[in-house]
């Protein structure tokens, strides 16, 4: 794991670009529990019930959420992760978490189009920050294609799928991140333009893409839900003390009501 202390150096940064890319940032002994945990997630259909209840209002909540497993409820509150969160330059002292996401996708598995994550409705300011951790747990090698990001692009106020018409097209001044080792986090204000790009070359015997996404905001605003059943997550969360020394971890008061919307999987 890294010196926590090294990273707050660059998280000076953060304002400017828009992303810090921590390898090796979470302990291996967090990353072996973490990945049977997806593979569970992933096999036995919660992630595709999950997927079933936001897309489909008939669809029943799923009856285990993410914070239900033992090892994503500990990396939603990873204490360096919330150290690092809680740092000026990105949320600073009170934060809510928005919500987490768990999968594990092929080497050959498909691309994402450009876009965005801020959670706002609609598009119109960014005086609050909204922040993606993004945990490739198993890390990120050319054969399982990479993560594009276009540093500086939070700042714009944009609509999320503004640059989706350009596919995983190369942008001038992009960053790639293709070579990271397992336990590997990347931070990215969810305002900023970027996109999964599928493998060029994927290779018959590389393992698979694991990835695991958690979000926080800044208090001050009425944050929108992406799933329906997001009291139920929060309820998960604080059943299980996860928020102890963080009070408005897990509190509902800092979101509004759940608007169904078109949304894709991720």
């Amino acid at each position: 794991m890294r010196d926590i202390r090294t990273i707050e150096a660059q998280a000076e940064g953060f304002t400017k670009e828009g992303f810090l890319v921590l390898p090796g940032f979470l302990p291996a002994a967090l990353v072996e529990r973490l990945v049977p945990e997806v593979d569970e997630w992933v096999e036995a259909g919660w992630r595709q019930k999950s997927i079933d209840a936001c897309l489909r209002a008939e669809a029943e909540p799923p009856r285990m959420v993410e914070l239900d497993l033992e090892a994503h409820g500990e990396l939603a509150v990873h204490p360096p992760l919330m150290d690092l969160l809680s740092n000026p330059a990105l949320l600073g002292e009170s934060f809510v978490f928005h919500h987490l996401h768990s999968d594990r996708r092929t080497a050959g598995g498909a691309g994402k189009s450009w876009h965005h994550d801020y959670e706002q409705q609609p598009q119109e300011k960014r005086h609050l920050p909204m922040i993606h951790a993004l945990h490739y747990i198993g890390g990120i090698q050319p054969e399982l294609g990479g993560l594009a990001v276009l540093p500086g692009s939070h700042l714009e106020i944009a609509e999320k799928d503004a640059r989706s018409h350009l596919g995983t097209d190369t942008l001038p001044g992009e960053v790639v991140i293709d070579d990271v080792p397992p336990g590997t986090t990347v931070v990215l204000h969810s305002a900023l333009f970027h996109t999964r790009r599928a493998a060029a070359a994927p290779h018959a015997d590389s393992g698979p893409r694991y990835m695991i996404d958690g979000s926080y905001c800044r208090t001050g605003a009425l944050w929108p839900p992406v799933k329906p059943y997001w009291r139920q997550v929060l309820a998960v969360a604080r059943s299980r003390g996860l928020g102890a020394g963080w009070p408005e971890l897990f509190a509902e008061r800092h979101f509004s009501e759940y608007e169904r919307a078109e949304r894709h999987s991720r």
